[in-house]
């Protein structure tokens, strides 16, 4: 595993809806404005009449999205008992998350309005903020409290304060594809026919039926034997291995083998004894397998710096990972990574989704196998595959393997030193 560093260092417009695509659903709700003391003024109770949009009804875990918050009418007024100028009102505010995700996003507008006569309403206004999404399913969003600010002769703020407002937008969130931890690790690498090997198995689901069964190349041999998952998923078996054809074992859930829902084969050789011959000696010479090992160069990661206040990309590249397979026989291997959430100063979070990466992996010359490189997109806590080597006749050999990393660090993220952890998992 490696750890991972990285240092942080206006308001826009509601975005526009696209053609043909209804505008943001308006609700109204009971809200209680407090004027500024030094206004002399009563709260003000009323509705307000409030949108909330968003630029992207369909994001997957790991993005981010901008929110909007416009409010259409207030119960808060002028709070100075003469014209308030153009230009000296500035909005901030919170939004409700609820469903898949919860928390707030606070939004801010930009110093923007028209003159405000003395105890008339203060104007519309419009807020903006982001968020990055890490709850797949329905997330929704309701106005929450905010405040009116103005400089003109005094720094004045009108908080108003919102109850039971009503839910104004959702959106649904698509999970991140899943990768496949299922894994076996086999005893003994090769033995005689009807031999039991010790197969130990990992990342099932909790209490699943698994079936154990030899493999030669895309088929299954006659040798099977049934088990049962434990509460953290894993599985332990004896396989007694009689078909002489076997040359891998596999592991997995359901009626059949896939990708989805078995393990990788395990390479194992079943070793026939010749028949002895009068007169002759018998003369046996066995390669054995090896392992699939993995090292790596360093075990810290600096990224780069990103302004305070910028919404911005810390880049970096992991430590080079060196990949030798010298099992032999037909099964290839994944090398999967996973990320912590980045912890700052004040237990400040950032998400461990909003770390991607682009792999890149180079297979030795005179390796039997092809090395392929993970499909660039986002690391996050639940997995991607960083590099793997297919299934085949024969594979192995030695593969380097790197990544240039990206975290996208949120706007007005606390200045100081965010730290995760990188767990790579070679199987």
């Amino acid at each position: 595993m490696a750890a991972l560093a990285a240092t942080a260092g206006g308001a826009l417009s509601p975005p526009a809806a696209a053609e043909g695509e209804a505008p943001p659903r308006q609700v109204e709700f009971p809200t209680h404005c407090v004027p500024p003391q030094e206004a002399g003024l009563p709260p003000a109770d009323g509705p307000t009449a409030a949108r909330i949009a968003v630029d992207d009804p369909a994001p997957k875990v790991g993005d981010t999205v901008t929110v909007t918050y416009q409010v259409d009418r207030t119960p808060a007024v002028n709070p100075i008992a003469a014209e308030l100028p153009a230009d000296v009102l500035t909005p901030t505010g919170r939004i409700l998350l609820g469903g898949a995700q919860s928390g707030e996003v606070t939004v801010v507008g930009a110093k923007r309005n028209d003159p405000v006569q003395a105890g008339a309403g203060l104007p519309a206004v419009t807020m903006t903020g982001t968020f990055t999404v890490t709850g797949a399913g329905g997330i929704t969003l309701a106005p929450g409290g905010y405040t009116l600010h103005t400089s003109h002769l005094l720094d004045l703020d009108t908080a108003c304060a919102v109850t039971g407002a009503p839910v104004s937008e959702r959106l649904t969130a698509s999970p991140l594809p899943r990768a496949d931890l299922r894994s076996v690790v086999l005893g003994a690498a090769y033995g005689k026919p009807g031999a039991k090997v010790k197969v130990t198995g990992a990342g099932f689901a909790p209490g699943a039926a698994v079936t154990v069964a030899g493999r030669a190349g895309a088929a299954e041999t006659a040798d099977r034997v049934a088990a049962t998952a434990d509460a953290r998923g894993a599985v332990v078996a004896e396989l007694p291995v009689t078909d002489r054809a076997t040359t891998a074992v596999v592991a997995y859930e359901g009626t059949a083998w896939s990708a989805q829902q078995g393990s990788g084969p395990a390479a194992y050789t079943v070793v026939a004894s010749a028949p002895a011959t009068p007169g002759m000696q018998k003369v046996t010479a066995v390669v054995e397998p090896g392992a699939l090992t993995m090292t790596q160069a360093g075990e810290s990661i600096t990224l780069g710096a990103v302004p305070y206040g910028e919404r911005g990309a810390a880049p970096g590249r992991i430590g080079t990972v060196t990949v030798k397979d010298a099992r032999g026989g037909p099964a290839g291997w994944s090398l999967i990574g996973k990320v912590t959430d980045f912890t700052g100063p004040g237990g400040v979070r950032i998400p461990g989704v909003s770390l991607s990466w682009t792999p890149t992996c180079t297979a030795a010359p005179g390796s039997p196998s092809r090395c392929v490189a993970g499909s660039a997109g986002v690391v996050g806590p639940e997995g991607a595959v960083l590099a793997s080597a297919p299934d085949g006749a024969l594979v192995g050999g030695t593969f380097t393997i790197d990544a240039a990393v990206t975290l996208t660090v949120p706007p007005y993220t606390p200045p100081g030193a965010y730290r995760a952890v990188l767990t790579l998992t070679l199987s």
